[in-house]
């Protein structure tokens, strides 16, 4: 599974409050207007730049604070093909899986905004095309794979049944 496109860089310690502000949670049976606040805060055009196939690189804790898998709606309604950061939240990172979005944990050190990335899950490398630049991280388990290429665990299980093993 092959993932091309540009990168937008977000620092440590990224909230889902910081995603989507907890002041719009009332919009959340409205994804789409939702989506429309994503990364309000941090970056007030975030929403209206972001291309389909772009991928999300953050450093350390990206996805801290509530449980919220609006959070990760609403990235994947924006179009985000993958995140990449040093380390995730627990929670978020299975609501990213769950959800259809990659969620890879590599160094992204050497990564910067608008770099053009390729990831392949299978081998387990990020490739900076701006930079020439090749990053390995762990692959991601095949049953994790399964679930990303159905578009999600929902998706998954309607294909599969509940069995997490393809058959």
């Amino acid at each position: 599974m092959k993932i091309l496109g540009r990168a937008w860089c977000f620092g440590d310690n990224i909230s889902t409050d910081d995603i989507i502000p907890g002041r719009f949670f009332h919009l959340r049976g409205n994804i789409k207007e939702l989506a429309r606040h994503t990364f309000e805060d941090l970056r007030p055009d975030f929403s209206k730049s972001v291309r389909p196939g772009d991928i999300i690189v953050a450093g350390e804790n990206f996805g801290i604070g509530s449980s919220r898998e609006h959070a990760v709606h609403v990235l994947k309604v924006l179009g985000i093909s993958a995140i990449i950061a040093k380390s995730f939240s627990r929670i978020f990172f299975r609501n990213a899986i769950n959800i259809g979005i990659p969620a890879i944990v590599a160094n992204t050190s050497g990564i910067d905004e608008g770099d053009k990335l390729e990831i392949n899950l299978n081998k387990g490398t990020v490739f900076d095309i701006t930079k020439n630049l090749k990053i390995s991280f762990k692959p991601i388990p095949r049953f994790l794979i399964d679930i990303l290429e159905a578009g999600g665990l929902i998706e998954y299980v309607k294909k599969y049944g509940p069995n997490l093993v393809r058959p």
